[in-house]
């Protein structure tokens, strides 16, 4: 799954530690989610969408239209 969390992070100039913090996971949590080697949960990634008060469909992207 395509996502624009690293971009979002950066934005806001956190770290992926930080970025963990604020979703009490881990940093290495946040590194797979980034690069697409692991789908966050649907309750993190709800987590996710209010953290940077977007959709979830802003965030993540499935590929299909």
């Amino acid at each position: 799954m395509n996502n624009r969390l690293k971009v979002l992070r950066a934005e806001r100039n956190w770290s992926q530690a930080e970025l963990a913090g604020h979703l009490d996971v881990s940093r290495q949590a946040v590194n797979a989610i980034e690069t697409g080697k692991h789908d966050p949960s649907l309750p993190l990634a709800f987590r996710i969408a209010r953290l940077f008060e977007m959709p979830i469909e802003e965030i993540f992207d499935d590929g299909h239209n």
